[in-house]
Formats: structure tokens, C-alpha cells, sequence
């Protein structure tokens, strides 16, 4: 399973929702090897709180209940600093088609939330944990859905193709870091859902529309790296 799951226990919001306009400013080069490493850290070394899905819905208070612990891998590739994310098959029970990163629930075998996080990327993407150099954590998030997710920073070292574990995921893509790091690429929407009005943010990139928990931590790091 993975975790990351959006604000709401439902279908995603329209995928034709318009994406940002590029802009027309230069953009500096992506940071690589070394250079990418040493501005996580920086980041990472930032304080910062922890994140739910309930952050944009001032009054709306979490459920009571136990959280189920999760992890999910933000791995940067150490060539440009893209990002690697899923889009979740159709066939899923929870959150089908939805963007999410490489992620889902602690098993009992697993040592740690990192060691979720790189079990789960080795089953979703293929990615080997050997070439992935683990930077640090950020704060968890929780979620609509009972979850606490422990996001999981890294870099990937050297050659990597991606293979899609066609159970769970439909597609593997990459986003540039200049997305990701810039928080002016996050915005607010919202729905009605349950007959409630509830926000939630989104960072969309051309046909991908990234959303709800996957988006929240993501500025989370991108608010961390503007600093």
C-alpha cells in the first residue's frame, strides 16, 4: 500500500484542473552531486513543526483514534535534483489514480520508518536502497485517513530506471527540483465534501496534479529550502 494519501477519502479532484503558467523567469540551474546533499541538509536543519491535513481547515478537528504509522521516500535524483513519484493504479481500494510518493505503512519487519520507506520504494519503483544515500526526516503528517507518514529525504547515486509495480502503481514519473523547492508553486483549493467546504493544496505540473498530503509535505521541504 501506499502512503500517501490526499486530504480526503475520495476520488481526486479533476485532472484537467489548470496547471500553473510557466514562468517567465530564468530559473537557476538544478543543484547536483554534492551540491544537491548539501542543500537538503541545510534544509532538513531548518525547524519546523508537524504537518496534517487539517492545517488549511482552521475549526476542523482531527478524528479521535490510533494513527497508523507510514513512511514515504522524497528521493531526488543527484544529476538535476528531479523528484520521483507514482501515480496509484485504478484498481487501488484507497485513493485510486491519485500522485503520491513512494511509500506505505510500516510492516513489523521493518526497523524503522526508513526502512518502510526504502522497502517500499524497492517494491513500487524498483529503486535499489543500495544507490540511495538517506539524508534525513521531515516532521510527520497526518492525515484525514488515520495516518501518521514520516516523510524520508534522500538522493539517488548513479544510473536509475524505474519499473512501476504494476499492482499498485500505474506510472513512475519525476518532477523537476525547480518545482518541488519553489513555494510560490503551492496554492490553496477546495471542495465541499461530506457537506463540509475543505481545503487542501495542490502544486500541479502540466497533466500531473499534485494534491493533498503529497503536496502539503512537499512545502513543507519547500518552505525549508527557500529559507
Amino acid at each position: 500500500m501506499t502512503a500517501g494519501p490526499g486530504p480526503v477519502d475520495a476520488k481526486a479532484p479533476r485532472a484537467d484542473a489548470t496547471p500553473f503558467a510557466s514562468s517567465p523567469r530564468r530559473s537557476p540551474p538544478p543543484p547536483s552531486g554534492d551540491a544537491l546533499i548539501a542543500r537538503l541538509r541545510r534544509a532538513l536543519s531548518v525547524p519546523a513543526e508537524p504537518s496534517s491535513d487539517f492545517d488549511p481547515n482552521p475549526g476542523f478537528l482531527p478524528p479521535d483514534g490510533s494513527l497508523r504509522r507510514a513512511a514515504v521516500l522524497a528521493a531526488f535524483h543527484e544529476d538535476d535534483g528531479r523528484l520521483y513519484l507514482t501515480t496509484r493504479a485504478a484498481t487501488m481500494r484507497h485513493h485510486p489514480g491519485q500522485i503520491a510518493l513512494p511509500g506505505g505503512k510500516v510492516d513489523p519487519s521493518d526497523r524503522d520508518e526508513e526502512a518502510a520507506a526504502l522497502r517500499e520504494a524497492r517494491e513500487e519503483i524498483a529503486l535499489d536502497p543500495g544507490q540511495v544515500e538517506v539524508i534525513g526526516a521531515l516532521p510527520a503528517h497526518r492525515t484525514v485517513t488515520h495516518f501518521c507518514i514520516t516523510p524520508i529525504v534522500a538522493v539517488i547515486r548513479g544510473p536509475f530506471t524505474p519499473v512501476a509495480e504494476p499492482g499498485e502503481v500505474a506510472e513512475v514519473f519525476s518532477l523537476p527540483f525547480s518545482h518541488i523547492a519553489d513555494p510560490a508553486n503551492y496554492r490553496l483549493e477546495g471542495r465541499i465534501w461530506r457537506d463540509t467546504w475543505r481545503a487542501y493544496r495542490v502544486a500541479p505540473f502540466g497533466p500531473y496534479y499534485l494534491w493533498g498530503a503529497t503536496a502539503r509535505i512537499l512545502l513543507g521541504l519547500a518552505e525549508r529550502l527557500s529559507r
